[in-house]
């Protein structure tokens, strides 16, 4: 058995993803010296591993990282092909080189340092950016019956295209952005596609008369008395209009609520509206149970399946990596700051923040700025 090594650094960041990468290209750009660790075989591995027809949903002006804008002829909404090339020419052009295979375990406090237990050695750090995410780890849900289904069951992360389910009757479980999106990619493809959608959902469009919405929200949240809320609300239901029929109900949060207060982006469609009115989208109520050849709904009626894709989430996992960490997190798991203060000190989050309008990425720019300054005083 190979002897465990401590290795001292004073600043080291785990997690080679866009939030990683944003404060590493600070830190260069002000010659501050770090130590990078992740866990795959890549620079922004999540990014290799998506699905084909995955792109952002928010505009590039907005979603690029610090010192570096998206080249010119990038499109408005960057397809992951094209991410995964910006993010590895950012590492180069910066000379980011994280050490690969190297997955972080637990983080205690060791003095005045944070003492980062990996696979393979230990390191010894006086200030630790833990950009690992929000979505590091898949949550997989299970059901009464699973063990009797015939079919296959995967999560979301494993879901690249729509050609392995051609002739198949499909069930995605979970309407959020992920699974709104696949449950669309295997409609057009004319695969018999059910959602099964257990609570309210929020639904914008992303573009309005041609503009992307995400802009025109940023503004009308500057209007006073609600009015930007009123007008989004009112062109919304013009745009989307009433699916309690099709079998979804509206949520009693409007969007920007809900994202502020439970950090939960609504669905901004690209098309799968139109499939579901269509009827090649059949929504489907929550599963109360597997049997062999398909499902048993909460309303007693049986839908044959094939196939089910969990369109389910992740979560951080922060609170198996860092012990203790009730006061640090929030009710959903993440880091309440991104900033450690009081028994955290020294330790600093980026990649966790889904409550501010503009997506993550421009909150991952605006927050590695902030943590570029507290590491720097």
């Amino acid at each position: 058995m190979t002897q465990r090594e401590t290795i001292h650094c004073k600043i080291l960041i785990i997690g080679a993803g866009p939030a990683g990468l944003a404060i590493a290209g600070r830190l260069k750009k002000a010659g501050i010296d770090f130590r990078m660790l992740e866990r795959d075989q890549h620079i922004a591995s999540m990014w290799h591993k998506h699905y084909d027809r995955l792109r952002l949903h928010t505009v590039k002006q907005s979603s690029h990282l610090p010192e570096q804008p998206f080249p010119a002829d990038y499109p408005l909404y960057v397809p992951r092909e094209k991410l995964v090339q910006y993010y590895t020419e950012y590492a180069d052009k910066f000379g980011i080189k994280p050490v690969f295979g190297i997955e972080a375990q637990k983080i205690e406090r060791e003095k005045d340092s944070w003492k980062v237990i990996t696979n393979s050695n230990t390191y010894l750090a006086g200030k630790v950016v833990v950009a690992t995410g929000s979505n590091r780890l898949p949550i997989c849900p299970q059901w009464p019956g699973e063990e009797e289904f015939t079919g296959s069951i995967i999560h979301s992360r494993d879901y690249k295209n729509p050609y392995p389910f051609k002739g198949k009757k499909v069930l995605v479980i979970g309407m959020g952005n992920t699974g709104a999106e696949i449950a669309l990619d295997l409609a057009e493809h004319d695969i018999e596609t059910y959602i099964s959608v257990r609570s309210p959902v929020n639904i914008v469009p992303r573009d309005v008369l041609g503009r992307p919405a995400q802009l025109t929200a940023q503004k009308l949240e500057k209007l006073p008395f609600g009015l930007g809320r009123i007008i989004s609300r009112i062109s919304t239901r013009m745009i989307i209009g009433d699916l309690s029929k099709y079998g979804l109900k509206k949520a009693k949060m409007d969007p920007v609520q809900q994202l502020r207060t439970t950090g939960q982006t609504p669905v901004i469609d690209l098309g799968t509206v139109k499939k579901i009115k269509e009827g090649q989208i059949t929504v489907l109520p929550e599963i109360l149970r597997f049997v062999s050849d398909g499902v048993i709904l909460n309303d007693e009626n049986r839908v044959e399946i094939d196939q089910v894709i969990l369109a389910t989430g992740y979560r951080s996992g922060i609170d198996q990596m860092i012990e203790n960490s009730k006061n640090l997190l929030d009710e959903h798991g993440l880091p309440k700051d991104c900033i450690g203060r009081q028994e955290f000190e020294g330790l600093y989050f980026l990649g966790f923040d889904n409550y501010k309008l503009g997506g993550i990425l421009g909150t991952i720019y605006s927050d590695s700025e902030k943590v570029l300054d507290a590491i720097s005083h």
